[in-house]
């Protein structure tokens, strides 16, 4: 059993959570990028933009609710990092600043990040060498189940919501057909009073 578990967390270690990029930026231009996160998730990010005389660029990352999680000026090739509290959607913004008389040129702008279990892989690499192979394994093995807990804990998050929103919709389906069958009774014994006062008034019936 326990080897099968540490089968499961080698396959599910080989699914890299990386994503590449590379675009071009106009000059005076600004080019933003966004992307899902979930809670205490780590994020990783490493960028490289082309030289252009004249002409700079700067960059920004916040979240959905506009606070700045990192953000740097003048930036040519460097590094990045931050960590979500909460289950969160960031946005990079690179943006380009040069002349306004200039015709300028493109930036060539790439960037990678790396989020949980591959970011932290890239976080610890630099402990891991220093340690024994067999040390640098539980290492990886130890960051690998706190991503596989994460994983489950989300998904557990994420079949409440989907409970609670079941049962919700259940107590008003279950409402709207209760007050529907009272409307129609109400409705039903409506015209049978009717009728039987419309047919006393014509003396079909007694």
């Amino acid at each position: 059993m326990l080897k099968s578990y540490f089968v499961i967390l080698m396959i599910l270690g080989c699914v890299p959570k990386l994503h590449g990029i590379r675009f071009h930026l106009t000059p005076n231009g600004r080019k933003c990028l966004k992307e899902d996160m979930q809670a205490n998730q780590l994020v990783m990010g490493e960028y490289e933009v082309s030289d252009v005389p004249g002409q700079i660029v700067n960059y920004v990352v916040r979240d959905s609710k506009g606070h700045i999680l990192s953000q740097k000026e003048r930036i040519t090739k460097g590094k990045f990092s931050f960590t979500a509290e909460v289950y969160e959607t960031y946005e990079i913004c690179f943006t380009s600043k040069g002349g306004a008389n200039q015709p300028g040129a493109n930036h060539e702008v790439s960037l990678v990040t790396k989020k949980g279990i591959e970011a932290k892989r890239s976080d610890t690499l630099g402990e891991a060498v220093k340690l024994k192979p067999i040390e640098a394994d539980l290492k990886r093995l130890e960051v690998l189940s706190d991503s596989v807990v994460l994983d489950f804990e989300l998904m557990r998050k994420r079949e409440e919501e989907m409970r609670d929103t079941n049962e919700k919709t259940n107590s008003r389906v279950l409402f709207y057909s209760v007050f529907s069958i009272c409307c129609l009774l109400g409705l039903a014994t409506w015209q049978v009073l009717y009728l039987r006062r419309f047919f006393k008034i014509k003396k079909l019936i007694d």
